[in-house]
């Protein structure tokens, strides 16, 4: 039989090296594999996670600041209107003074029903009143601008509250007026308003006394254009919509 002949050196180190890339490569892509299913669950789980807290109502981003839901207002409140008046209605009797500023209260206070009579004394006034309250027509605010034309005291100011009973606001503008009568029947008007919950005060003398360049010869009526009726007429609609 023939013998074969040796490999030379040469080519046995060739085929080691050839076997030993075979096997580093067979080894590299096992462990590639082995990193590609690692991240593949890696991201499984954290996706599983993420929709679990989410389902379950875990805030994702911070939640806004709890704010106010509406701004406050400062219109004082008011009790509902009783029998005979008018809610949403505004009234105001008065002498000849409310005359004065009529017309600037009317565009302030649109749908205002003013009753304004020269000379009116307080008695009438109340009369009138209890009149429209009878009648149903009387506003459930009503002004009251008297007193101009003499004396009153703490009983007419209960009487005058009495026939206004179950009126949701009443507003009783004080008097500047150049008699001796001005201050006590002032002191009935704010002693009064003090003892009744929806009793207000307008305080017309207050303002009144700084501005005597707003009067004419009497000391009691003013024009009726300029800052004296734009400064009573303000008072007024204030006291009427705020208290």
């Amino acid at each position: 039989m023939a013998e074969r002949a040796p490999e030379p050196r040469t080519s046995r180190a060739t085929a080691r090296k050839q076997r030993r890339r075979r096997r580093n490569r067979i080894v590299g892509l096992v462990v590639a594999l082995c990193l590609l299913a690692v991240g593949a669950g890696g991201a499984w789980w954290w996706s599983t996670k993420h929709s679990a807290s989410v389902s379950a109502g875990a805030p994702t981003t911070a939640p806004a600041p709890a704010g106010p839901t509406s701004s406050t207002t400062t219109t004082a409140t008011t009790q509902p209107p009783g029998p005979g008046f008018v809610a949403g209605k505004v009234t105001g009797v008065g002498d000849s003074v409310m005359m004065d500023y009529q017309s600037l209260l009317e565009k302030r206070i649109p749908g205002i029903v003013i009753d304004g009579n020269v000379g009116r004394q307080w008695s009438s006034g109340e009369q009138l009143l209890a009149q429209q309250k009878a009648a149903g027509t009387l506003g459930a605010v009503v002004v009251v601008g008297l007193s101009t034309n003499g004396p009153i005291t703490a009983s007419m100011f209960d009487s005058m509250m009495s026939t206004l009973s179950g009126a949701s606001r009443v507003v009783f503008v004080n008097v500047h007026v150049g008699q001796p009568w001005q201050d006590p029947n002032n002191t009935v008007l704010a002693e009064g308003v003090a003892r009744y919950k929806n009793a207000v005060l307008a305080d017309w003398n207050a303002v009144a006394s700084e501005h005597p360049e707003w009067f004419g010869s009497d000391g009691t009526h003013i024009p009726f254009s300029g800052p004296a009726p734009e400064a009573l007429s303000k008072l007024v609609a204030d006291k009427i919509t705020n208290g």
